[in-house]
């Protein structure tokens, strides 16, 4: 039996390509890849909409590095699709083995991104992911040089669809006749596509070398402020962002809170100069009941011990926050 892996990203196109060539009669074997920046839980549901298996291949450190410098450079944020699509299909090309199976499908329409998806861009993924012979992309097929894997007979291309450009129309039509509902919006779950997070990152990259998960996490949280090389003040903005932030914080990060107003929790990751406590401590009071307040108390000390450090300062002004917030 003919056998495939689909490429699943969680979105709607990548499983219009799974179902189409399942339709056929081939057996799909859906593959979702999970890095810092996504995960497989969108795959996870919409795979259980077209009856397909799933596996999840972690790519997150060498998807990490490559992000930091792509070949292809990035899109219009944060976002490496060139070279990111390139990376998941060599990993797809030596997966082939594995299950057994005869080629590859991907979700890919041609012309839908401007970038990425343009027939130059489909090119440098086929030819740089080293099985670009064993690529398919039923979606947009009839558009582009016959495969193989047409020429051989292992699929039909007249079963294959010819869409091109932006207009989603043919897709949301195939959805419902397919009985495909639950599906996020397109480059959803990617936070490398989100522009207040591709700016924090980019500014986390050029300030630290060896970035961890636990700085990947932060920057999907609070207000973020750098006023020095070395350390970097968050400031809570809900009650629970507070409880995630308490569960990435380590004894060395400092923590800020009003002595005698609610407020939002404020910390230092990195080393922190005398100056980065003050404006971590006037921070904490711009953003607590007391912010109007000309002298209010701050308590900071290491993160799980006692708070009993207190500086009193005046709270920041719109001028000073405006100057050192990186969103």
């Amino acid at each position: 039996m003919t056998t495939a892996l689909a490429m699943i990203s969680g979105g709607l196109d990548s499983i219009l390509a799974a179902k189409l060539v399942k339709d056929q009669g081939i057996e799909v074997i859906g593959i979702c890849f999970k890095s810092y920046f996504f995960n497989e839980k969108n795959a996870l549901n919409i795979v259980k909409q077209i009856d397909i298996p799933l596996q999840v291949v972690d790519f997150s450190e060498e998807h990490l590095e490559m992000v930091k410098n792509p070949k292809h450079g990035h899109g219009k944020n944060m976002n490496p699709c060139i070279d990111c699509h390139a990376m998941m299909m060599r990993h797809c090309g030596e997966l082939l083995e594995k299950f057994h199976a005869d080629f590859i499908i991907t979700g890919e329409v041609l012309n839908q991104r401007p970038m990425s998806q343009n027939r130059s861009a489909l090119d440098i993924v086929k030819n740089e992911s080293g099985i670009g012979h064993k690529i398919l992309r039923p979606l947009c097929a009839k558009n582009l040089k016959e495969t193989e894997m047409e020429i051989d007979g292992l699929i039909d291309r007249e079963a294959l669809l010819d869409i091109s450009g932006r207009n989603r129309k043919v897709q949301m039509e195939l959805a419902e006749k397919w009985g495909i509902k639950d599906y996020p919006s397109p480059a959803g779950g990617c936070k490398l596509t989100e522009p207040n997070y591709s700016r924090r990152l980019k500014e986390l990259i050029e300030h630290k070398e060896n970035t961890s998960k636990k700085d990947l996490e932060l920057l999907k949280i609070g207000r973020h402020f750098r006023v020095s090389k070395d350390a970097k003040i968050i400031s809570t903005r809900m009650q629970e962002e507070g409880e995630i932030i308490e569960q990435l914080l380590r004894p060395d990060d400092l923590m800020f809170l009003p002595r005698d107003y609610n407020g939002s929790t404020v910390v230092i990751i990195g080393k922190a100069t005398n100056e980065d406590i003050e404006f971590a401590a006037k921070i904490t009071g711009r953003y607590c009941k007391g912010k109007d307040e000309k002298n209010i108390t701050i308590k900071y000390g290491k993160y799980g011990e006692p708070l009993d450090e207190f500086i009193d300062i005046t709270p920041a002004t719109e001028e000073e926050i405006n100057k050192y917030i990186l969103n």
